[in-house]
């Protein structure tokens, strides 16, 4: 394999791990922009693809593949928008300790998918089989262009171009439209905000709302192109999704690209095995921290400019001026 083939084999690659890493940091974004910390992306990842591996288990042939998997991708969301209501109320009502109520969600998303995956598959004890009849093989004409009808429009899932519209409207919304103006206010001055009259409280529930919709989205579309037998974990992307957050200065085509460079540090990571890499004479091991070894490194040095939301993780308090 030559470099340019190598070159298209990463890339190629990459997209399946860039894109839910783009969906749930987006999910992110919109939370913290609102002013609330949301580190139970993992657990709602998890959450959300339990429900949509489920309904994909039981209901395999009602509908056509892709109609089926565009519905579990809808169940999903709704399950993590539903699930993220337990952060929002205790953040923002019980004006909880942020961190402390996503850990919370994280550990129950676990326990959770362990108890239902053993009632509704007793045999496999925690992982749910489903049949992958998702991958496009090939778009009509679209697959026939040269390089980009084989990096994009060949042996492709439907969940690739979800992304890059969730993105678009994503930035659009933040930066284009009243809500994500009041929204973004909310997140740097909520009582600047409350003094003309917007609701933050009822902001800040949009914003995990948001979130948790992407996140339960982000977790599917995770898992049906990489496995047929989901055992509950998401491999930790849920925290590698604040890495790319933060990496991505909480603005959306940072966060994209953001998310791009990751996705290929885990191709990396998992491509050890090839030729171009192999000639390179370094441990095969060496490949497999590669993620975890650039996050520390990126977060070190861009940490120090962080552009955080201001109010993220404080707890709203309308007397404080």
């Amino acid at each position: 394999m030559n470099i340019l083939d190598t070159l298209f084999f990463l890339v190629k690659n990459m997209i399946p791990y860039m894109i839910p890493l783009t969906i749930v940091a987006l999910g992110g974004m919109f939370s913290e922009r609102s002013g609330i910390v949301n580190i139970a992306l993992e657990g709602i990842m998890v959450f959300g693809a339990s429900f949509g591996i489920f309904y994909i288990y039981f209901l395999p042939n009602l509908f056509p593949p892709q109609i089926t998997l565009l519905i579990a991708l809808v169940i999903a969301l709704i399950s993590g928008m539903v699930f993220s209501l337990l952060h929002a109320y205790a953040s923002i009502n019980l004006k909880a300790n942020q961190t402390i109520s996503g850990t919370a969600l994280n550990l129950f998303a676990l326990a959770f998918h362990d108890f239902m995956a053993r009632l509704i598959t007793p045999n496999a004890v925690e992982g749910v089989r489903f049949e992958n009849a998702f991958r496009i093989v090939k778009v009509p004409l679209l697959g026939d262009i040269p390089l980009i009808g084989d990096l994009l429009f060949k042996d492709v899932y439907i969940t690739t171009y979800l992304g890059i519209v969730i993105l678009i409207v994503a930035s659009f919304v933040l930066y284009k439209t009243r809500f994500g103006l009041r929204l973004r206010a909310c997140g740097e001055h909520p009582q600047a905000a409350d003094s003309v009259g917007i609701k933050v409280n009822r902001m800040r529930y949009a914003g995990v709302l948001i979130s948790g919709a992407l996140a339960g989205l982000g977790g599917l579309v995770l898992v049906v192109p990489s496995t047929v037998e989901y055992t509950g974990t998401v491999s930790g992307y849920g925290f590698l999704a604040l890495a790319v957050l933060i990496f991505g200065q909480w603005k959306p085509t940072k966060i994209f690209l953001a998310a791009a460079f990751f996705g290929l540090m885990q191709v990396i990571a998992n491509s050890s095995g090839l030729s171009f890499f192999t000639a390179l004479g370094i441990n095969k091991y060496f490949y497999q921290i590669v993620p975890f070894l650039t996050t520390l490194i990126v977060l070190t040095f861009t940490s120090s400019k962080s552009a955080a939301p201001k109010a993220a993780g404080e707890p709203y308090d309308p007397g404080k001026r």
